[in-house]
């Protein structure tokens, strides 16, 4: 058994099929974002939105055609948990499982990371520990706990991890504390700002208001870096 393809959808109804393709494509266009990027940007677009039929199935053909394994992707979900909630994530685990004994796929191979549940601190930074300490304790710990069981993550990358978290705030709407620290991160591991603005709009063929309404969050939160950094900036002689 083969895993869907266009010719899947455009047997359900081609005039969608001509539609989808369009969008994808153009969304899929630019040099800012790797294919293996998009790939990882649309299960993750899969796991928020519950979305485990055949649009999943077509995204992990894609991250495999991509070079992403297995291990790869069970990382991913591992890894977006966290934000997209467990529940989601566990669905998504038990789908791809069932997608790959289906389709006769190579499974994992158990390959995973040092989880570090029973340990003590956490790699986030300490102003936003305090900050979220500050607001409540419990939560804190709870924050505390799940960074630092990803900590020893490596399968895929942190600039990965940012523009995948960015994802979730796009389509949760969650623009605030969670996707400023999220831009944060994707600035801090060498993303650019048109990447940044790329990763956002990747995000349209799941919900194009949400993306409208995130960019307009994200050009304001760049627009505030670059004033912050000319003033931190010493004139010219």
């Amino acid at each position: 058994m083969m895993l869907p393809t266009r010719t899947t959808v455009e047997e359900l109804d081609p005039v969608f099929a001509e539609m989808a393709s369009a969008t994808f494509r153009l969304a899929g266009a630019g040099p800012e974002l790797t294919p293996r990027e998009r790939a990882l940007l649309g299960l993750v677009a899969d796991v928020c939105e519950q979305v485990l039929g055949m649009p999943y199935e077509l995204h992990v053909r894609a991250a495999l055609d991509n070079g992403l394994d297995a291990d790869d992707l069970r990382e991913l979900l591992r890894f977006i948990s966290y934000d997209s909630g467990y529940p989601a994530a566990l669905a998504a685990l038990e789908r791809l499982a069932e997608i790959e004994r289906e389709h006769g796929l190579p499974g994992p191979t158990g390959q995973g990371h040092r989880v570090n549940a029973d340990g003590t601190g956490s790699p986030l930074p300490a102003t936003m520990r305090a900050e979220v300490r500050a607001l409540d304790p419990g939560f804190a710990d709870y924050m505390d706990l799940q960074s630092r069981m990803r900590a020893d993550m490596s399968r895929i990358s942190v600039r990965e991890r940012a523009f995948a978290t960015m994802t979730v705030d796009v389509l949760f709407q969650t623009l605030e504390e969670s996707f400023r620290a999220h831009v944060g991160r994707a600035l801090g591991a060498g993303a650019t700002p048109d990447e940044i603005r790329a990763t956002v709009r990747a995000t349209a063929p799941f919900g194009m208001t949400r993306t409208w309404r995130a960019l307009n969050v994200l050009d304001a939160l760049l627009n505030e870096r670059k004033e912050r950094e000319g003033k931190e900036t010493p004139e010219s002689a």
